[in-house]
């Protein structure tokens, strides 16, 4: 979720749940629960919601979205979850979605490049899933606990 925090979207600063609530006033609720959930990532399911945050992105204005429930912590994928956001985000709204300010967060301009271009998500994971296991095995024999 934090991937996209720096974007033109609130993830519910400023409420009792920050990081589990994803939305902006021109975001259609159903409509991206719908699409999320049809992506059926693993851990986590989407409801729809509205909310006021009281401070960050969208203080005071009422913003539709996406209650991001946590099904199994286990299984979830925490950063394609933050690249399937800015992609449904992309896909769904791209005239009002400003995903060029993720790119700080991002720090990687070839992931950012397939996002612009529309890319399934999964196969920019897939992507970097070679080197993910390099450095993995690389960082064994650095851990204290296991």
């Amino acid at each position: 979720v934090a991937l996209v925090e720096g974007t033109n979207v609130s993830v519910g600063r400023g409420t009792d749940t920050p990081f589990e609530l994803l939305g902006a006033p021109w975001i259609k609720a159903r409509e991206l629960a719908q699409y999320l959930n049809e992506r059926n990532l693993s851990g986590v399911r989407f409801i729809p919601t509205s909310f006021t945050p009281t401070s960050s992105n969208y203080a005071g204005q009422l913003c539709a979205g996406v209650n991001i429930i946590l099904l199994d912590r286990n299984t979830l994928d925490a950063p394609e979850l933050g690249i399937e956001l800015a992609a449904a985000l992309h896909k769904l709204y791209p005239q009002d979605f400003k995903m060029e300010r993720m790119i700080e967060i991002l720090a990687n301009q070839g992931v950012y490049d397939a996002l612009a271009q529309g890319r399934d998500p999964r196969r920019i994971a897939q992507d970097w899933q070679d080197q993910l296991d390099k450095f993995q095995q690389l960082r064994q024999k650095y851990l204290i606990y296991k």
